[in-house]
């Protein structure tokens, strides 16, 4: 599974919090959620995902273990989240609903390229090429069906 994106950069220990702030979660609309990713930390931050590598520091995801944070980032079109580490419910959650999530060490510089390949567990980024924490082959067959729903409806592979 390879992709690439721009890079967004953000901190360390960004939590679900500020991903999707808990005032729009009376709401079932994806595209709300999306529309205010990142809101408390940066107003125009959701403009800039579409298409983007958010690559962040370590202890992404932490607080609460709401489901809506990586849907709001998956619903935004993030491609992928590079983190040295995860909240591990944010992990699991986001490979639930098939985003990407990369764990490595990369410096970020904001709109640069960034490109990965899960199964050859690489990540690369001002033309440096640095090796992920290898996914399991499930995770990995989990992603490339979209998620958790459609692997185990039948769209594995």
């Amino acid at each position: 599974m390879r992709a690439e994106g721009r890079a967004v950069c953000v901190g360390r220990d960004i939590d679900t919090d500020l991903i999707i702030a808990g005032r729009y979660l009376r709401t079932k609309d994806r595209s709300v959620w999306a529309e205010h990713a990142f809101e408390d930390l940066d107003p125009a931050l959701a403009g800039r995902l579409k298409g983007a590598v958010i690559v962040a520091g370590p202890n992404f995801g932490c607080g609460s273990s709401r489901e809506q944070a990586p849907v709001a980032l998956k619903e935004a079109g993030v491609v992928a989240v590079a983190a040295p580490t995860f909240a591990r419910i944010f992990f699991r959650n986001a490979v639930n609903i098939g985003l990407p999530v990369l764990e490595c060490e990369v410096p970020c510089q904001e709109g640069e390229a960034v490109r990965f390949d899960l199964d050859e567990g690489w990540i690369e980024a001002a033309g440096v090429r640095r090796p992920l924490r290898p996914l399991s082959p499930r995770m990995r067959e989990i992603l490339r069906a979209g998620g958790l729903v459609p692997y185990l409806s039948g769209g594995r592979g």
